[in-house]
């Protein structure tokens, strides 16, 4: 970090799984600060995790190890995260799809295939844990850093895309479904086994796989936040004190319009909406719309409804994850 916020570049490397087409299919990064260990999840496999140790100067180096999130009868699955548990013990990867749309295929009018054939012949959804109870992998971090071989665990629902732990209960996550169409809270025991509660769902009138897909916990771990990508806009929880979770706000603010070049897979037109950040002080929401060339702040309020009071431009369909300090 350099003066006044400023990112100083320290080092660039390759993860080491090849490039092919237009760019590489890094997706998520996790550090673990007690192992210096840096932890890279791909969308594409199979070898969608790749290691890099940390240098206390910054600089990267690749490892050889690497991990799969693919098992025998589904070898084209796509990650979406990756995260630390707070004690570093486990790494906890969410999942999308079990086949990639780009091989499921589209319909005529570009709308996305998402039933394909079975083994047994029967239609079945490309949605991961959708039903198999596999949506989420669970890594040991061994003491070197490396990982232990993937845990294939039920996610609770379909898509089981993104994980995100309360602030003060160290065993206790959030998961986004981005085809379940809602939220659940899940436990984490040492043994790194998960149980996860029914999904709290948001309402989808509008069409069913919203894309529930990034999320956001409020510093007291009162109020929950949920990117909604299909309808391009936020969803508000509140989550009592039984860690209940119940919906607060939906939508919790108006829609933001893209350019209308990009449909959903609810068949709604998306501008794109993916990570959001929350500031310190649980003040303050801000929101990519990717599509819409827009990151929008919002101010919280107490009933979980969010008020528009910033926007400002960024590069059209570029930034995906959002960070800050």
């Amino acid at each position: 970090m350099g003066d006044q916020g400023r990112l100083k570049l320290i080092d660039t490397k390759p993860t080491g799984n090849a490039v092919e087409g237009k760019s590489g299919t890094a997706k998520s990064l996790a550090y673990s600060p007690s192992k210096d260990m840096l932890y890279v999840v791909h969308s594409f496999g199979p070898d969608h995790i790749r290691i890099m140790s940390v240098s206390s100067d910054g600089k990267l180096t690749p490892r050889m190890e690497k991990y799969t999130c693919n098992t025998p009868d589904k070898p084209h699955r796509v990650p979406t995260m990756g995260v630390l548990s707070p004690d570093e013990k486990f790494l906890i990867v969410g999942t999308t799809f079990d086949l990639p749309i780009a091989i499921s295929g589209t319909y005529s009018d570009g709308s996305p295939i998402l039933w394909v054939p079975g083994p047994d012949g029967k239609p079945r959804s490309v949605a991961s844990n959708a039903p198999d109870p596999d949506g989420i992998v669970i890594h040991r971090v061994n003491a070197d850093g490396t990982l232990s071989e993937g845990s294939f665990q039920d996610g609770g629902g379909a898509s089981p895309f993104y994980i995100q732990f309360l602030h003060n209960r160290p065993d206790t996550f959030i998961i986004g479904y981005a085809v379940g169409d809602g939220v659940a809270l899940a436990r984490i025991d040492e043994d790194g086994r998960i149980g996860v509660d029914k999904v709290v769902p948001i309402d989808t009138r509008r069409g069913a796989a919203a894309e529930l897909c990034w999320l956001s916990i409020s510093p007291d771990d009162r109020l929950l936040y949920g990117t909604v990508f299909g309808y391009s806009n936020i969803t508000s929880f509140r989550i009592d004190d039984g860690l209940e979770i119940r919906v607060a706000k939906d939508p919790a603010c108006p829609d933001v319009e893209g350019d209308g070049t990009f449909r959903a897979l609810c068949g709604d037109v998306s501008s794109g909406p993916s990570d959001s950040w929350i500031s310190p002080d649980g003040e303050y929401l801000y929101q990519i719309y990717g599509n819409a060339s827009k990151l929008v702040g919002y101010a919280t309020k107490p009933d979980g409804s969010l008020e528009e009071v910033t926007s400002v431009a960024i590069p059209y369909n570029s930034p995906e994850g959002l960070a800050g300090f």
